[in-house]
């Protein structure tokens, strides 16, 4: 038989925006839309992309109208089935801005750097070592939010929290040795609900997380 070399994983852990949710159609991104299923197709063969993205997923909160949305609860399961690992890859942050939930920007910024923090921690690396992490500062939500649909559940102020997520994250994160890419400025929301990527967003951030990975995993 033939050997076959064991592809190196890559986790790829966040929210709607992960799982590929399109505004336009309530549905999911095809693949080679989502930025996930780009990223795959960027580093090639040789890698094998995991997407667990949640639609209403928070960082480190219980929400109480939509049940498992916790990602606290679900990463050590959910890194340790796919381990070993090159690297985990969290983007979240737009649900935790909610006004049910009652955090500030600052707040959120704690939660996500708790959460990414048990990632390093876990062994879900080869040998039994860690994993390295990097942390993806998802684009802020656009004020516009307020007048669409999605406004009246997601509350107020949301957009202005996350404006200020990056600040956040990096002074909390400055030395812990994971990584963090901010997205703001560089790649938009959609025009339709202005919290989710279009296409053209999912592409953008795809080549911007491609950069920042082959930095990290030492390829580029």
């Amino acid at each position: 038989m033939q050997n076959r070399a064991e592809k190196k994983r890559i986790v790829c852990f966040g929210d709607s925006n992960t799982w590929g949710f399109d505004a336009s159609t309530g549905g999911r991104f095809p693949e080679g839309i989502r930025w996930t299923t780009l990223l795959q197709e960027h580093l090639g063969e040789e890698y094998q992309i995991v997407e667990e993205g949640l639609p209403g997923r928070t960082a480190v909160l219980d929400d109480p109208l939509l049940e498992g949305m916790n990602a606290s609860a679900y990463l050590q399961p959910c890194l340790m089935s796919h381990s070993p690992l090159e690297l985990v890859i969290i983007m979240l942050g737009t649900n935790d801005a909610k006004e049910r939930f009652g955090l500030t920007s600052f707040n959120i910024a704690q939660g996500i750097a708790k959460l990414s923090l048990k990632a390093k921690q876990l062994l879900s690396g080869h040998n039994g070592l860690n994993s390295p992490v990097l942390v993806v500062v998802p684009p802020p939500i656009g004020p516009e939010y307020a007048k669409t649909p999605i406004g009246k559940s997601m509350g107020k102020d949301c957009d202005d929290k996350t404006e200020h997520l990056a600040n956040h994250l990096t002074e909390l994160l400055q030395e812990s040795g994971i990584e963090l890419l901010d997205s703001k400025g560089k790649v938009p929301m959609n025009r339709i609900d202005y919290m989710h990527l279009d296409e053209e967003g999912h592409e953008l951030l795809a080549k911007l997380v491609f950069n920042k990975v082959k930095t990290i995993l030492g390829d580029g």
